[in-house]
């Protein structure tokens, strides 16, 4: 090689190195992403048919996932924030979150469940559309006033998540997400105020009944 260029061959060489390093770590780490959020959409479905055992046997089959993809990155900390690792680990929180909220249990933060707070938030905002699928299948089985809780916890995650003012850069897109948020908030008042008024109607009528 030119004299010019001393040294930039070993230089070459040393970086092919440290990215072969990083391309490994990656391969291993996108391979658990896809089993970890896979893990969690079957925590969630557990939760909504109300197998609660079923659903924290999961979760903890997700936690031991979201460990082994953190360890394989233990060693190239530039892949650990954003894109796909983001992506598995806002999921494992939504699911962690789902089961706390719907069993009445304390929501653990994002230091108990090993991820950064813009991750947890993503995580949490995530969280509004499972709670708006768990309302209308109370609404179905005729528990709209339990209904209410529920949407309470929604419109309470809405005003958490829509509070942090940052870049995207920062929030991981969290804005987009309290955008969708509202939007779950409102069509889901909608249809529990409709419910609710349609039991308010039917417990009328039969009180009606038993009078004629």
């Amino acid at each position: 090689m030119d004299a010019i260029l001393s040294g930039v061959e070993k230089t070459a060489d040393a970086i092919r190195e440290e990215l072969n390093v990083l391309d490994g770590a990656r391969e291993k780490a996108y391979k658990l992403s896809r089993e970890i959020v896979r893990s969690s959409s079957i925590t969630i479905k557990h939760m909504h048919r109300n197998e609660v055992d079923e659903a924290r046997g999961q979760l903890d089959a997700t936690a031991a996932l979201v460990a082994e993809m953190q360890n394989a990155l233990a060693d190239a900390p530039e892949l650990s924030r954003g894109g796909f690792v983001a992506d598995a680990e806002k999921e494992y929180v939504e699911a962690a979150v789902v089961i706390a909220c719907i069993a009445g249990e304390d929501v653990p933060n994002n230091q108990t469940l090993g991820v950064c707070g813009a991750v947890w938030l993503n995580g949490l905002a995530e969280v509004v559309g499972e709670l708006r699928r768990h309302v209308l299948d109370l609404i179905r089985m005729g528990e709209p006033e339990r209904a209410e809780e529920f949407l309470a916890a929604m419109e309470d995650i809405y005003q958490i998540i829509m509070s942090f003012d940052y870049p995207d850069a920062i929030t991981l897109g969290l804005r987009r997400r309290s955008d969708a948020a509202r939007g779950m908030v409102e069509r889901t008042r909608g249809d529990l105020t409709n419910a609710l008024r349609q039991t308010s109607l039917e417990k009328r009528l039969r009180q009606l009944e038993e009078r004629l």
